[in-house]
């Protein structure tokens, strides 16, 4: 390892930095190999917290430094400078040179196929010049940029320009984990805004040549965000010019750099050609997130990287307000509950579990993380629905006032909404300093008239935090008569004991109960219900999501039953199902997700949870015989679904649109296995946009079949690199077990297999530990391919490898033999001399847990 004996770093140390920067002027004089970085910086001592003068640096090649003009010789290590100051305001100068072209960790200043880059979250910064890179330094910026190339872009507002130069200045105070700078040779899709107090904003989104035609739908998203944040926060863009740029190499989705925000270009080009329906939402989801984050990141930041779940955290949970708004708050909610079960659930049951505020890290990289992102937006939701709708938008209002240019802590957060609702939140600040998932049971009693539910809640143990207390957490419950009318609207309980009853009276008799309603907060529910009440739900539940969660219960239960004891698909199952398939006055896109099933690693974990060691290839089978069971009981119905979500007319991204065709291709699935494909062989001949051909493919993969298809799509699209991108991804997801890890083999060898590139790479090892069949198939074939090939790649991206090697993290739960497989997989990374921080922390992790 480059460094044997990391040190972590501890929340309980923080201390203010000993200066106050006042000002920060930059200049860059750009070179693939040498470029050279002029800073000159205004410090002053911060009286309040005095401490050494240490700037951190990392990568740099130092040629002079200057204080108030003086030559001075700072002591320099590989990653910080240190010297003597006054002890009163100074001008420090320096100039650094740094080599972009060599930089593949894509952090700091880099290169993407000759446009100049930057990605400077968390610790970039510090590859760029020498400098407090802390996000609670906060200073305006002004930058020079000296090039060739035609564009020049930073943070702020253009100043002056010239054959050669531009000049940017940013008058808002930031950290410096928010500066930006791209150049290259580069088009404008440009647009305007003008905000509610009249400010005309002009909007470019930037892309190489040839991409400007999948720009439109990133530009409606951008412009509706901004409505969306006046109408519903009161936010107002506050720059004279907003600039998206598309990069191809980009570790994350996208950065919310103030003013200049850089996307990864699968997050932001779409096109009915090459993009999916699931394309457009997510494009339209983080193009509002990055630009929420101008208040909620930007305009307040977080003090310390420990409080990084307070800028996350809450935009994630504005993008998914948004995201609601623009689409269906119903079918939002259950993919968010998806989504949440399938990565932070599994991240907080193993080793890598840490709280929504962690309290230590040796590698801040490591901690983008679901815990931070996703459970940090539940735990938002869950304070939103305790104070309600109106306390929450007067705390928001009060902590823009308050805390407008601070960088703040998860302690500012609550006292807003303490100070404004009068509540006492400290039993509530659990849900950001416990780790785990709590496990919330529920027992029904029926007695003398009175219904009582009995409540019991525990979380179990984690890394570093054995003893766990009572979590605060909303119940939301509604109770429906025999004959599915509800007689009880939806009620909070708010539980805050271990153990908690609750009584309803004035009920003439016993009600089914709807528990856990809108998936109030983010708990695994134990109730015991039996097959007719679970029917009953999934026909009557007046709430969405317990409507569609009693078909997913119902589905999980007889999944592991198949499992475990050998039984056949239940007509009872199958029935319900049908039944809300064939409700037309359900959503289309609410039928599509009726229709799916529990994920693999979901009953994998349920069944290790319940005691039994989950073998993934007799889950995998247990899936595929009940998709066919579904498929042969739906077959009279799949044919008119078919033929009732087909669209005339140009593509349309719209929520509608997008839910016919979500319900169509469902149904397509289910043909395939009754048709041999030859439906789903039409739909691709015929398909005018990528939502359709994908799908069909995708059936055909799923059935053994489509190579000819797959030759004709690569064919097709193999000038794209988007598009490619779900070829290569495809292939693997959708292969039978025993063959997934050789097709990922195979695709190695591919040419187009770019691998240093972040999403190729994640196309096939993501696809790959996703098909959990194949992942886990016997042998450890797909253990050894990602263990190698993640060891090469964190020799140039540490930060990728990092988080691809979480695919081994549930590995304790398997047999003997796979645990053997995965252990040697790791202690062989862990032995490598060279492993990097990042990846070293996580084996580590892995490894102990």
């Amino acid at each position: 390892m480059k460094d044997a004996t990391p040190q972590p770093v501890y929340l309980r140390d923080y201390r203010p930095f000993g200066y106050h920067v006042d000002e920060v002027h930059l200049t860059f004089r750009l070179d693939p190999g040498a470029t050279r970085v002029i800073a000159r910086i205004r410090f002053s001592p911060n009286r309040d917290a005095p401490g050494p003068f240490v700037l951190d640096g990392e990568g740099l090649d130092l040629k002079w430094a200057r204080i108030d003009g003086a030559a001075i010789y700072p002591e320099v290590t590989e990653t910080s400078l240190t010297c003597e100051v006054p002890d009163a305001p100074f001008t420090w100068e320096a100039e650094v040179e740094i080599d972009p072209a060599a930089n593949t960790a894509l952090e700091g200043l880099y290169l993407s196929n000759g446009m100049f880059c930057t990605q400077c979250e968390a610790e970039g910064f510090r590859r760029i010049t020498y400098y407090p890179d802390r996000p609670d330094v906060m200073a305006p910026f002004s930058v020079r940029i000296e090039s060739d190339l035609p564009v020049m872009l930073s943070n702020g507002n253009p100043g002056a320009a010239g054959e050669g130069f531009a000049e940017w200045h940013d008058p808002w105070p930031k950290p410096a984990y928010l500066f930006a700078l791209v150049a290259g040779d580069l088009v404008a899709y440009p647009d305007r805004f003008t905000t509610r107090s009249g400010r005309d904003v002009a909007l470019n989104i930037w892309v190489r040549p040839g991409d400007e035609g999948k720009c439109a739908w990133g530009m409606e998203a951008l412009k509706a965000s901004m409505r969306w944040d006046e109408e519903v926060y009161g936010r107002e863009y506050d720059l004279e010019v907003f600039n998206i740029v598309a990069v191809d190499d980009f570790n994350m989705g996208a950065m919310e750099n103030k003013g200049l925000n850089i996307f990864n270009s699968s997050c932001v080009l779409a096109s009915a050609d090459t993009s999916t329906d699931a394309d457009f939402e997510r494009i339209e989801a983080i193009i509002a997130h990055e630009y929420f984050h101008n208040w909620t990141g930007n305009r307040i930041t977080c003090r310390d990287w420990f409080q990084l779940c307070l800028k996350e955290g809450l935009t994630v949970f504005r993008d998914q307000q948004f995201t609601g708004d623009m689409r269906s708050h119903a079918v939002k909610r259950i993919d968010d509950a998806i989504t949440l079960r399938a990565r932070q659930f599994r991240e907080d049951n193993g080793p890598l579990a840490h709280p929504v505020r962690p309290e230590s890290f040796v590698e801040i990289n490591n901690f983008y993380t679901a815990t931070v992102y996703e459970k940090g937006a539940e735990v938002i939701g869950m304070l939103k629905r305790l104070v309600g709708d109106a306390a929450y938008s007067k705390a928001l209002a009060l902590y823009f006032d308050r805390h407008d240019g601070q960088a703040c802590t998860i302690e500012d957060w609550l006292k807003v909404f303490e100070d404004t609702t009068g509540r006492d939140l400290s039993q509530f600040k659990h849900w950001y300093s416990q780790a785990g998932t709590p496990r919330l049971s529920v027992t029904e009693e029926w007695r003398d008239g009175v219904f009582h539910l009995h409540f019991e809640q525990h979380t179990p143990p984690t890394p570093g935090q054995p003893d766990k207390a009572p979590q605060v957490i909303p119940i939301a419950v509604g109770l429906l008569n025999p004959n599915g009318d509800e007689v009880l609207p939806t009620r909070v309980l708010e539980m805050t004991e271990a153990k908690q009853s609750f009584a309803f009276e004035g009920l003439a008799t016993r009600p089914v109960a709807s528990v856990l309603r809108d998936f109030s907060a983010p708990v695994i529910l134990s109730q015991e219900t039996d097959n007719a009440t679970r029917a009953l739900l999934m026909a009557h539940d007046t709430d969405p999501f317990n409507k569609w969660e009693a078909g997913r219960a119902f589905a999980k239960d007889l999944l592991c039953r198949m499992v475990t004891d050998g039984a056949p698909p239940e007509s009872a199952y199958l029935d319900a199902v049908l039944a809300m398939l064939r409700d037309e006055g359900l959503d289309p896109a609410f039928r599509a997700l009726a229709l799916g099933l529990p994920s693999q690693d979901d009953l994998a974990q349920t069944l290790y949870e319940r005691g039994h060691t989950p073998d993934p290839l007799a889950i995998h089978d247990a899936v595929e015989t009940l998709v066919q069971a579904m498929a042969q009981h739906m077959q009279d119905t799949l044919p008119r679904i078919l033929a009732d979500m087909v669209q005339d007319g140009p593509f349309r991204p719209d929520a509608a649109s997008a839910g016919k065709r979500s319900l169509g291709n469902a149904a397509l699935a289910l043909v395939s296995r009754l048709d041999g494909g030859k439906a789903a062989a039409a739909q691709f001949a015929s398909a005018d946009n990528m939502t359709q051909q994908l799908a069909a493919l995708a059936c055909l993969l799923t059935i053994g079949k489509g190579d000819a298809q797959a030759r004709a799509f690569r064919d097709q699209w193999q000038h794209d690199r988007l598009v490619m991108n779900k070829w290569f991804g495809l292939q693997v997801a959708r292969a039978a077990p025993d063959r997934a890890a050789d097709i990922a083999e195979k695709l190695t060898r591919d040419p187009d297999f770019t691998w240093k590139n972040p999403n190729r790479f994640r196309a096939v090892f993501g696809s790959l530990s996703a098909n959990a069949a194949g992942f886990h198939a016997p042998g450890g074939k797909g253990y050894g391919l990602l263990g190698d090939w993640l060891g090469k790649l964190d020799a140039v991206n540490p930060q990728t490898a990092a988080r691809v090697s979480t695919a081994f993290e549930t590995w304790r739960r398997y047999d003997a033999d796979r645990q053997a497989q995965i252990r040697a997989v790791l202690e062989t990374l862990a032995a490598k001399p060279d492993l990097s921080r990042d990846t070293a922390e996580m084996v580590q992790r892995m490894l102990e847990g």
